[in-house]
């Protein structure tokens, strides 16, 4: 049943995102970051940690998730380091993601031979 919750959750991320590229004129980029955005407002007004809690991974793993957990990382460290903690909390807690993502992303450009699109005339 966990995953099937995981399913329900991501997928309606997807299917949210989807509709705004189909019926928006709004680009990639500005979903991309209207998700990280909300994630963040969501968790710091105390909505989107129940969605977590019902959906685990269908709900930390895209974007509004990545915006979840570097709010939650700043509300954490304001607790523990005070007003300072405003700008140390995302970076401690995005870290460990964001060295993965770099190792990950390094390791497949050494294996995979990437080529450039062609251009449409």
């Amino acid at each position: 049943m966990e995953y099937m919750k995981a399913f329900l959750v991501g997928g309606l991320i997807c299917v949210i995102a989807q509709i705004l590229v189909d019926k928006t004129k709004m680009t990639m980029p500005k979903i991309l970051v209207s998700f990280v955005v909300i994630g963040c407002i969501l968790s710091a007004v105390g909505l989107y940690q129940p969605l977590v809690d019902f959906g685990g991974a269908g709900a930390t793993v895209p974007l509004p998730g990545f915006g979840h957990i570097l709010a939650r990382g700043v509300m954490n460290e304001i607790d523990e380091a005070g007003f300072m903690g405003i700008f140390t909390g995302a970076f401690k807690a995005m870290a460990g993601g964001v060295a993965a993502a770099v190792v990950f992303s390094y390791i497949a450009s050494l294996i995979f031979n990437p080529k450039e699109p062609k251009q449409k005339k």
